[in-house]
Order: structure tokens, then sequence, then C-alpha cells
């Protein structure tokens, strides 16, 4: 809830034609956990509560640029788990084109911090829509493993919000346990007291068929 008094999380009343995500969806809300860093106390306290969320699953984080990384280090700070962190590769948006900067840039790394042999890494962001850019970073750290010649395992990844649009599921797909501290759909019932009701309803219907209401999007 502090999230949304805060204005980390925005909606309708605040943009009424909605928000045009990096995915390329349209969104009757936007999340902006960008300026966690801006609200020190209410970060250190997601970076405890998602740490213990996470506990035992891995030995090393790995914050996922740009959001990723503060929130990564405030759990780091929190529970004394040692963190690395990617680099933000402009233009690079999924594995194929990170494969392809890789074969341009080889001497560039990838990840920055320390990698030993048998790190299991846990991977840290903000929040989760479909996967992609979770894919990439890993895949990242894959890389920058093979590079310095050491074996490790990222089998988990951690955010404060799903936004509940088939992330889990994708995750799955590729052997990847999603841990999220906050479940999208979870969380309107705590906010439903603090918007009008034609909002609370556009959104939840949003969540349940999102794909109705690309239509008639594409120019917003």
């Amino acid at each position: 809830m502090e999230l949304y008094r805060k204005g980390l999380i925005r909606t309708l009343k605040h943009k009424p034609e909605g928000w045009r995500l990096l995915s390329g969806i349209w969104s009757p809300f936007y999340i902006q956990l960008r300026l966690l860093p801006s609200h020190p106390s209410l970060m250190n306290e997601i970076g405890i509560l998602l740490g213990e969320r996470i506990k035992g699953y891995g030995n090393k984080l790995l914050g996922i640029a740009m959001a990723g990384v503060p929130i990564a280090t405030s759990i780091a700070i929190n529970h004394n788990m040692p963190l690395c962190y990617t680099r933000k590769l402009a233009g690079v948006k999924s594995v194929e084109a990170l494969q392809e900067y890789a074969s341009q840039y080889g001497e560039h790394s990838l990840v920055e911090g320390e990698i030993d042999d048998g790190d299991k890494f846990i991977a840290i962001d903000d929040i989760v829509t479909r996967f992609d850019s979770k894919l990439v970073a890993i895949k990242q750290l894959e890389m920058e493993a093979e590079r310095k010649g050491k074996e490790i395992e990222c089998s988990h990844v951690a955010v404060v919000i799903d936004r509940q649009q088939g992330a889990e599921e994708i995750a799955r797909q590729h052997g990847i346990k999603l841990h999220a501290l906050i479940k999208f759909k979870e969380a309107m019932g705590w906010l439903r007291d603090e918007m009008a009701e034609d909002e609370y309803e556009t959104i939840m219907d949003y969540l349940e068929e999102p794909e109705k209401y690309q239509k008639g999007m594409e120019n917003i």
C-alpha cells in the first residue's frame, strides 16, 4: 500500500490514457520502482522481506541493471549476501541480441563482481511482466562465468512485484523458479479502498484478459 501512496504504483487517475510498456503492451497501471532509492526506509524494508523470501535458494545475488541493483544491494546489506550485477547493454533486449553484442565486444565484462566455482545465484529485479529481460540477465551471467572459466547456476529469480501476466509459467518452462514479494492481483485487494470503483474494476479486468485491451491501443 505504501508503494501506491508514494506514487511508485500509478493508475489511470494519474494518467487516463494509460501506459505503453517496454514490452510493447498497453497497461492501465504503471509500476515505477526505480524511485525506491528515494524512499530508503521502504527500500530497506523490501530488502529485509525479499531476502527472507529467498533464503536458502542460493549463496550469491545477481542484481539486474538498472532497477534491480539497488534492491539487490538492500538484500545484500541486510542479509550479508555477496552481490554481482549485470551491466546495462544499450539495445540488448533479447538473448540473440546479447550474443551479437558479445561477438563484437567480447573483451567487455557482462557482469561486475566476483564469480566463483559452484556459485548458486539468485537474480533480483524490481518487477516482472513477460520474463524476457530476466532470461537475458541470466544469459549474461552464464556467458561471463564461461569467459572466466567458472561453473555456476542461476535457477531462481526474485522480484518485488509480479504483474501476473505469464512470467511464472515462462520461468517454469526454462527450469527457473520465480519468487515475488507481491503478486499484483492479490495486492489489488489491499488497494481497493484507495481507488475509485471503476478504476479498480478496469485494472482487475485487464489482469484477467489483457489481450482485449491491446486492440486500438497501437498509437498510445
